[in-house]
């Protein structure tokens, strides 16, 4: 038995034999092509790119019926890549000027860029880099004669295991067939992630090399709640897994949308939902959600080759609304920057992009950008409960402009005809030491806050979350980081300020009588996660989880806070504690 750790992307257990996906690149070995020849190569590769074209187009057709529109749009980006001259021109060259083939021309291009892109370190580049090979593979695929039997072979319910996924591989598969699927390489935010989540089976990726272990038919269970992959699994693992399965299934059954979220003594708190497709609505509804609490809208501007239009956002944000029926919406507005969109657009990337021009910096130095997203979230707003948070803030200055440009777009709006709410509620997010320290401050003008736990241990620790080198040192049990929570959540309370927290420690029930003992009475997570960390709310009084709280803030170990709140969970929640921790 072997267990590895990689990164969730989309909650769920499950257990199945293992299917391993072959992508050994094939080598195209050089052919030289005679003069008079070299037009008809030239002539083959049109062709080719014309059948890509056209089956980018049946791809993205086919997610949008069977997945999203959101997730469709990612197809946009490889239509116009395959359209860019700059991409196709040197290949009609090589063809023209050195005599060789369409599919080595192609196969050298192709892949000596991709190369390129990779060891530029940025996850933008890395996204680029399967883009290209995603292309070549399509265009030799008709210069070869060759079909795409590595998915069509799959005959029966499997575990999915490859170095990687395209988003067209991964749009190719289907939910009866594929129970999991993990990755060697990837991340949360990777294109080929983004579409596999949408499928709804457990999904882990950046798990290093694990086809080597692995062949076609080996039992593997896939974690995708906390990013664990068992290899060859002993019956009592297995066990184990099964009894989780079977108790989150339960707790999703129990928990509809008449089910109030109360502590023990009464105590009414609000589960909030994190989203980043439209579609996610309906989930969150059915496990009895209080509304959204974080829906990041940068998706519409990493998946497409041109910014969204106005009437294009006010579409998504309005349908939200409507499927939400009255319950809350808070949109952040872009959180764009650092290995995202904005390195992919700027003349030079910049060094330290985490410490740069990012989210609301940049949505303020972009202001066209800027004021079409607010267009489209404020003509949105009559069609239900609309709040508006803005990210990464870190001085008042900053918070006071984004609103004044918010208000200024609304008085344009109905100078226009356009019918906007009245006293849209105003927030921000607090994701850095500074909003924390001065959020006494933010209060007098802020109208709510959001805790986004993310980014603050990141910048508090001074630890990037994606570098396995210094993870350890990456952990919401920072005594500094739970300091600032408490700064913040103290500030509130004096100016009743509604907070409310949504980064991944919200979903994660380990820091649920924390986050409560804290004060905090709202809590913003992911949808699948609610109906357990419902369960945890529903079996403590407030009184124990304040015991608790300051029985932490006496601490001053990562270690010790965890194996505290470890063994507080175990006592609250003996019949799962087993499953759900670490032994």
């Amino acid at each position: 038995m072997k267990k590895l750790h990689g990164i969730p992307v989309a909650p769920g257990i499950a257990q199945s034999g293992a299917f391993v996906l072959d992508q050994a690149r094939e080598r195209i070995a050089r052919d030289d092509v005679a003069q008079p020849r070299r037009a008809e190569e030239v002539a083959l590769l049109e062709h080719a790119i014309e059948a890509a074209l056209a089956s980018l187009r049946t791809d993205r057709e086919q997610v949008e019926r069977d997945l999203s529109p959101e997730a469709a749009t990612i197809f946009d980006v490889h239509i116009v890549l395959l359209q860019d001259p700059a991409l196709v021109d040197p290949v009609r060259a090589r063809i023209l000027d050195e005599g060789v083939t369409a599919a080595y021309a192609v196969a050298e291009a192709f892949h000596g860029l991709a190369e390129r892109f990779r060891t530029m370190g940025s996850s933008v580049f890395r996204d680029k880099a399967r883009d290209i090979l995603d292309l070549e593979r399509r265009i030799l695929d008709h210069l070869l004669g060759r079909t795409r039997e590595r998915l069509e072979r799959v005959e029966e319910p499997v575990v999915l295991l490859a170095h990687e996924l395209t988003p067209a591989d991964a749009a190719s598969l289907t939910k009866d067939k594929i129970v999991a699927i993990v990755l060697e390489v990837g991340g949360r935010t990777d294109h080929a992630s983004i579409v596999a989540s949408a499928i709804g089976v457990p999904v882990v990726v950046g798990c290093g090399d694990v086809l080597g272990d692995i062949n076609d038919g080996d039992q593997i269970i896939v974690d995708g709640t906390d990013g664990v992959v068992v290899i060859h699994p002993d019956e009592a693992v297995s066990a184990k897994y099964n009894r989780r399965k079977v108790k989150l299934e339960e707790f999703r059954a129990s928990a509809g949308p008449a089910g109030e979220t109360k502590t023990a003594d009464g105590t009414h708190i609000d589960l909030h939902g994190n989203i980043e497709f439209v579609r996610e609505i309906d989930g969150l509804l059915e496990v009895g959600g209080d509304g959204v609490g974080l829906y990041r809208t940068e998706f519409a501007y990493l998946t497409s080759a041109t910014e969204p239009d106005e009437d294009d956002l006010h579409a998504r944000y309005s349908s939200a609304l409507t499927r939400l029926n009255g319950r809350p919406l808070t949109i952040r507005t872009l959180d764009l920057g650092a290995d995202k969109y904005t390195q992919d657009h700027a003349l030079e990337p910049e060094r330290n992009p985490f410490l740069g021009l990012r989210s609301i910096r940049y949505s303020l130095q972009n202001l066209p950008m800027f004021r079409r997203q607010l267009r489209a979230i404020l003509r949105a707003s009559p069609c239900g409960n609309l709040r508006v948070m803005f990210p990464l803030v870190t001085t008042v200055g900053e918070f006071r402009q984004a609103k004044m440009l918010l208000q200024d777009v609304a008085e344009e709006l109905r100078d226009e005809g356009h019918e906007v709410s009245d006293d849209i509620p105003i927030g921000m997010m607090v994701e850095v030491p500074s909003a924390a320290i001065m959020a006494s401050t933010f209060a007098r003008v802020a109208d709510f806050f959001s805790i986004g736990t993310n980014d603050l241990i990141q910048y508090t620790v001074a630890v990037d979350r994606g570098n396995e080198r210094v993870a350890s040192l990456y952990t919401a049990a920072s005594p500094a980081v739970l300091r600032l929570v408490k700064t913040v959540v103290r500030a509130a309370q004096r100016r009743n300020v509604p907070v409310s927290i949504c980064g991944e420690c919200a979903s994660d029930i380990t820091y649920t009588m924390l986050l409560l003992g804290l004060g905090l009475r709202s809590l913003s997570l992911v949808p699948a996660q609610i109906p357990r960390v419902r369960e945890v709310i529903r079996r403590v009084t407030v009184e124990d989880c304040e015991r608790l709280a300051r029985r932490i803030g006496s601490l001053d170990s990562e270690r010790t806070i965890l194996k505290v709140l470890r063994d507080e969970l175990i006592q609250v929640l003996p019949e799962i504690a087993g499953e759900l921790l670490d032994e």
